[in-house]
């Protein structure tokens, strides 16, 4: 157990005498009755058997934070991290600001935010190894490092900041509510080292000494819905009906006359409104996700139209499956598969627990688009090895395998998709993830197919016009519904006044031209693939286009990826100038400053 020191103060004890029995959305503030099972057990805490005895140990708590004290003196950060041991780069708790008015009436806003420990936590039902747990002591979320495997997904679904993926070590931790204080009574250590007085610590919903308001919500705060998070905001001095951020992400918040909440709007301020190609920012840390996706896409959608087009009878992809080529091909899909899944294995910080990804199918979408690939892909596998056999019995498991593989293919790519459907992330909050995803199914499915047995018909002396007739209307419809996908997501974006509108503003202006280009391949791609089906012919000249067609498409595909994963602007809390900076990080890398441990920037690497 924790041990408390004889001099400790007053203010460092916690002192909740009384509680409320719901908290404000209307779940039950004692979390478990002192007379359960579950009741009474230790938290192993050190490995101390020892149980606390806080008479509020089942009650829910949570941090209270009055802005109109906070100095932005950053003790709270320091106490953390050295009661965490945490290195430069990690912070379990920082401090960020806003800042609005003009002189002489200019005015800051510091937030102190760490986790929040949430009635509804999304890194809990997100993780696929199931690393965190909502305790009924305090009502913390805690989180095991030891099973982290490194994904990193709850950083994306997290709109606080709170868990924090550490690239050296290959794992994320966070905040745990410092559960062993709270054992002994006293209080988180950031709360104990606050100087003004800012933070507290209790019972949610009960209001610290001193202090008039218990409000969920505070300019640069992300809305609440999402989590049901537990803390609880004073702010009473009167601010100027815009705040912007010092950091780099275009957002500021513009007051609500209605309801007087600050709420997310796109701040041009921050990027020159012209536009760029901006073409060295497209690489990222995601760029084996790039790959990954695509790649699976291509091969589930490739072996959907050879397998089920000749169980439909369609002549091209019944020669394409009787032909001597139709092996090799599925040992290059094999292939190609084997390399995405490699990449996106070693895209985690610890690659060698790999396996833990299947522990969370019934909430993680992760678990959920691994275990689908993992089903396709054993049932290709499967399909081929069977396939190499003339048995009757041999051929009946290659039939069942083929099916199979049809069935999981396209829900391990809709469970994929759901992966991005993340509030936290409005840019990705969109069915254009769905669009873009199966129209590249179909889009690069026919684009592998006709890389393979155009050649392979062309040398054989067989006509490759259907081959092609059917390539096209495959390619079609993909694009077709890729390109509406995107223009509803355009429009959509365009609407809300939110991180989505940031991430548009993005799009338009600082990847302008890039995002221009890859529209307008998008569009003479379906008009060059139309033509090419009108067409019909085999002539050199036509092979020619094909093959330009087939490089951009392979480009805009590439292009409009990257994109995806850049652009996002999650609902995050504010930086500062320096700290939590992404555009000072990257200054830092470019300019040799990240090879100072202490500046707390570390390469952008995994």
């Amino acid at each position: 157990m924790f041990e408390v020191r004889n001099e400790e103060c007053e203010y460092a004890f916690l002192n909740d005498k009384t509680h409320q029995d719901k908290n404000r959305y209307g779940k039950s503030i004692q979390l478990v009755d002192e007379k359960d099972p579950l009741a009474g057990k230790s938290l192993n805490i050190n490995g101390d058997a020892a149980v606390g005895d806080n008479p509020n140990r089942y009650k829910q708590h949570g941090f209270h934070f009055t802005a109109d004290n906070c100095i932005g003196c950053h003790a709270c950060e320091a106490a953390c991290s050295e009661k965490n041991d945490n290195p430069a780069h990690i912070a379990f708790r920082s401090v960020g600001y806003v800042e609005g008015g003009t002189y002489p009436a200019f005015k800051r806003l510091n937030i102190s935010m760490a986790c929040n420990h949430c009635d509804d936590p999304v890194c809990l039902k997100g993780c696929p190894t199931r690393a965190y747990t909502k305790f009924a002591e305090y009502g913390a979320v805690l989180q095991d490092p030891d099973i982290c495997f490194g994904c990193g997904y709850c950083t994306w679904v997290c709109p606080y900041n709170a868990p924090q993926l550490d690239p050296v070590k290959g794992q994320v931790s966070k905040c745990n509510m410092c559960v062993d204080r709270l054992e002994v009574g006293l209080k988180p250590a950031c709360v104990s080292a606050c100087l003004g007085n800012a933070l507290n610590f209790g019972v949610i919903e009960n209001m610290p000494e001193n202090r008039q308001q218990v409000d969920a919500l505070i300019p640069g705060f992300p809305r609440t819905d999402i989590t049901h998070p537990n803390i609880r905001f004073q702010q009473t001095r009167s601010l100027p009906a815009e705040m912007t951020r010092t950091d780099n992400a275009a957002v500021k918040y513009h007051k609500d006359k209605k309801d007087g909440h600050y709420k997310p709007v796109v701040d041009k301020s921050k990027r020159v409104n012209q536009r760029s190609w901006s073409l060295d920012k497209l690489r990222s840390r995601e760029d084996p996700l790039v790959l990954f996706t695509l790649i699976s896409q291509g091969v589930i959608g490739a072996f959907i139209m050879l397998y089920l087009g000749s169980l439909l009878d369609i002549e091209s992809m019944v020669n394409a499956v009787q032909s001597s080529a139709y092996l090799p091909m599925l040992f290059i899909m094999l292939a190609m598969e084997s390399f995405a899944l490699f990449i996106s294995t070693m895209h985690l910080g610890k690659p060698h627990r790999f396996y833990r990804a299947f522990n969370n199918l019934k909430y993680s979408p992760v678990s959920r688009e691994v275990a689908g690939i993992a089903v396709f892909f054993n049932s290709l596998l499967a399909h081929t090895f069977f396939s190499l056999f003339d048995h009757e019995l041999a051929q009946i498991a290659a039939i069942a395998f083929a099916y199979a593989a049809i069935l999981t293919g396209p829900i391990a790519l809709y469970f994929m998709h759901k992966i991005y459907r993340i509030q936290a992330r409005p840019y990705w909050n969109h069915f254009q993830v769905l669009t873009a995803f199966y129209g590249n199914m179909l889009t690069m499915g026919a684009l592998l197919t006709g890389l393979v047995f155009v050649p392979v018909f062309l040398y054989q002396g067989m006509p490759v016009i259907d081959l092609l007739n059917i390539i096209s209307v495959s390619i079609f419809a993909g694009l077709a519904i890729e390109s509406y996908g995107h223009y509803c997501h355009a429009k959509y974006l365009q609407r809300n006044d939110s991180e989505g509108a940031a991430s548009f503003y993005e799009q338009v202006t600082t990847f302008g031209k890039t995002y221009a280009t890859r529209n307008i391949l998008l569009a003479i791609n379906i008009v060059a693939v139309v033509l090419l089906y009108l067409a019909s012919s085999d002539s050199v000249i036509s092979l020619a286009v094909w093959g330009l067609l087939f490089v951009s498409i392979l480009i805009s595909a590439l292009v409009s990826r990257a994109l995806f994963y850049v652009l996002v602007v999650p609902t995050t809390m504010p930086g500062a100038f320096f700290w939590k900076n992404k555009g000072f990080e990257q200054h830092a890398r470019e300019t040799g400053l990240a090879n100072m441990p202490q500046v707390g920037v570390i390469p952008d690497a995994h």
